[in-house]
């Protein structure tokens, strides 16, 4: 296992290499780049729209700007923002630990709901109490983020629900909290767009979790542990939900990629101060270095992740080896 982790760790060095190159490369596909718009302003000189694009190097072919931001990551350095004029790992520094925080809230409250639905609805499958699971599956599955926040945002400006904030980090008057106050005021501000984050991920994850653990309860082994007088509990949650979850562990390395994109729209709903509306400006600016830092940490989380997923199920099922 351990030469097994190490050769795929020095695998991720060439596709991280060839992700970037691919991803550098199209999104200087469409016309124009940072400065285009700049152009457009009549008080902003020729010349002085020619000294910034040499300034951030964007007078150069785009091979040589691919290059040249290459050796800067090496080096662990993402390059310089055009719209902030600061680096690129301050911007994102700043940033990262928000989301991460939001979308880690929001990821295990899926899991540790989603799976025991899951299970309950297959061992009570077709019957009211499923039928009931499977509606509020379906409707979360069908209602987009954006509109179940809003109506999340409605009902908390309207009703003042819970006494729970309708948007940002924290309150304005955070810094003369206690400590246990500040603590207190992160929880409150994040439980609302962690509800609406994990909404969707649930619903689905519980369908998962439900077709996967109706499919197992239907195959031999089950029967035949069954024969031996093994009870419901044993057979449920040692021998078919064991099996069962090997398909949701595949889904969990995928769902780590999206901890630093996937709350895009939840923190811009929620006047959340995340990485994921920054990234997604950054892409329509062509704020090129911040994109691609984005792009870069979103891949290299989506190859640790079904690294971890691999391995995981190296763990669950004996009958996995890596060798």
């Amino acid at each position: 296992m351990r030469t097994y982790v190490i050769r795929r760790i020095l695998q991720m060095i060439p596709l991280l290499i060839g992700i970037s190159m691919i991803s550098f490369f199209v999104l200087n596909l469409s016309p124009g780049d940072f400065l285009a718009q700049i152009e457009m302003n009549p008080d902003i000189s020729s010349a002085v729209i020619a000294q910034m694009r040499a300034e951030f190097g964007l007078d150069q072919p785009v091979w040589v700007q691919y290059f040249n931001w290459l050796k800067e990551v090496m080096q662990l350095n993402f390059g310089y923002s055009f719209a902030y004029r600061i680096p690129v790992t301050d911007l994102i520094g700043g940033r990262i630990l928000n989301t991460f925080r939001l979308s880690l809230a929001a990821t295990i409250l899926t899991w540790v709901v989603a799976i025991p639905i899951g299970v309950h609805a297959a061992i009570n499958r077709y019957t009211v109490r499923d039928n009931i699971l499977t509606f509020f599956t379906f409707f979360g599955i069908s209602i987009p983020n954006f509109f179940f926040g809003l109506i999340i945002l409605y009902f908390l400006a309207r009703y003042g629900l819970f006494n729970l904030p309708v948007g940002g980090m924290t309150s304005w008057y955070h810094e003369e909290l206690s400590f246990m106050g500040r603590m207190w005021d992160y929880i409150r501000h994040l439980i609302p767009p962690t509800i609406v984050l994990a909404t969707s991920g649930m619903a689905g994850l519980m369908r998962q979790m439900r077709g996967q653990m109706m499919d197992a309860m239907g195959q031999d082994y089950v029967r035949t542990a069954r024969s031996k007088g093994l009870s419901d509990r044993v057979v449920i949650y040692k021998h078919a939900l064991r099996n069962a979850i090997n398909p949701l562990i595949t889904i969990f390395g995928f769902s780590i990629s999206a901890l630093l994109s996937g709350a895009a729209i939840t923190e811009i709903v929620f006047s959340y101060p995340g990485l994921g509306n920054m990234l997604l400006t950054a892409v329509r600016q062509k704020d090129l270095y911040v994109a691609m830092a984005g792009l870069l940490m979103g891949s290299a989380l989506l190859i640790l992740g079904n690294l971890l997923a691999d391995i995981l199920l190296a763990i669950t099922d004996p009958r996995i080896r890596y060798n």
